[in-house]
């Protein structure tokens, strides 16, 4: 054994000593050895008993309020030791309390009349700069954000790629060229420009309340995958702003997405490149036109490359949203405010 004495003339002196020595310094590494190889099982068991932590959602983000009085973290995502609740009366034992910006009123009133020590306070939106108002009042108020900025506390896109191995593509069939789905129609928005210019060099089939041709929740994928093209134009154009346009009614449908947003280097952040067309890639939509209306076959089933290597996972319930708080919260850093809110989320 590499550990044991070697047999010398010792200054230990008698062979009962020399071999209660040996005993005793492999007994140690014995000792040592067990903590080495299985570092982790203290703290595992440790961790066994500790309370859940409580996220509290002030006000819950959407009209309908869902049941979270159940382990719904673990039981619907494997999220462990978190315990979501919408009970106020819960305020003092919360170790994070959320609040959407779309359901807080200007002023204080509502607010928690204190923060108790070493509770965190998490604001979160979805909307875009453009579309946050009132942000100013906040400051000083918010230990952490959570919002669809790569940047933020806690990271919550609209969606993304996940691996998977089915090495297949599959392509829908297509009867028209371009679609586009559109509630909220504005001409001083930057994408019904794009749109008004690029309708002049080829036809788009636009559905949805700005057209008087609502899609109900499950025409709506159906509809848009007949399209070769969707146009995914955002609402405004903000870092890592991407939404539902193209993870759901682009990428999911079986589309190729005709983005409009942040810069095409932010867009491979989050899809490959070659999934996607952006309109800045085009010298004028013109161009774009010519070149989305003569693809022939071939390049077309370039875009659907991806599908070989990742599916689309799709962020859509609140409760899984909040639930990541519990991943996220040991590596956060507590007990720091955020000073001027707007001015971080303008950045």
């Amino acid at each position: 054994m590499p550990w044991a004495l070697p047999l010398r003339w010792s200054p230990w002196g008698r062979p009962g000593v020399k071999a209660l020595v040996t005993a005793t310094v492999f007994v140690t590494i014995l000792w040592n050895l067990r903590f080495f190889l299985n570092p982790s099982k203290g703290s595992r068991e440790d961790s066994k008993y500790k309370e859940p932590l409580v996220i509290l959602v002030w006000e819950w983000p959407s009209k309908q309020v869902p049941n979270v009085s159940k382990d719904v973290c673990y039981e619907l995502y494997s999220i462990t030791g978190c315990q979501l609740t919408t009970e106020r009366q819960l305020l003092h034992q919360a170790n994070v309390v959320v609040f959407p910006h779309s359901r807080l009123q200007p002023g204080r009133d509502k607010l928690p009349k204190e923060r108790l020590p070493r509770q965190n306070w998490v604001w979160v939106s979805l909307e875009s700069p453009s579309n946050t108002r009132a942000l100013a009042a906040w400051n000083q108020t918010f230990n952490w954000v959570m919002t669809y900025r790569q940047d933020s506390d806690i990271f919550i896109p609209y969606g993304k790629l996940v691996p998977n191995r089915s090495a297949t593509v599959n392509i829908p069939a297509k009867t028209n060229l371009v679609s586009w789905v559109i509630s909220n129609y504005h001409r001083t928005q930057k994408r019904a420009e794009v749109y008004k210019n690029l309708s002049r060099y080829l036809h788009v089939n636009i559905y949805g309340k700005a057209n008087n041709k609502p899609l109900c929740k499950d025409c709506l994928l159906p509809t848009i995958s007949k399209s070769k093209f969707y146009l995914a134009f955002e609402n405004s154009i903000h870092r890592d702003y991407i939404t539902e346009k193209l993870w759901r009614n682009s990428l999911l449908a079986g589309t190729v997405p005709v983005v409009l947003g942040p810069p095409r280097a932010n867009y491979e952040q989050f899809v490959p490149a070659d999934s996607f067309i952006h309109v800045d890639d085009f010298g004028s939509l013109e161009e774009l036109a010519t070149f989305l209306k003569t693809m022939n076959s071939s390049r077309y089933q370039q875009f659907f490359a991806w599908q070989k290597r990742f599916s689309v996972k799709l962020y859509t319930d609140w409760r899984e949203r909040i639930c990541t708080i519990c991943m996220a919260y040991p590596r956060l850093p507590h007990g720091r405010l955020y000073p001027d809110l707007q001015s971080w989320f303008n950045s």
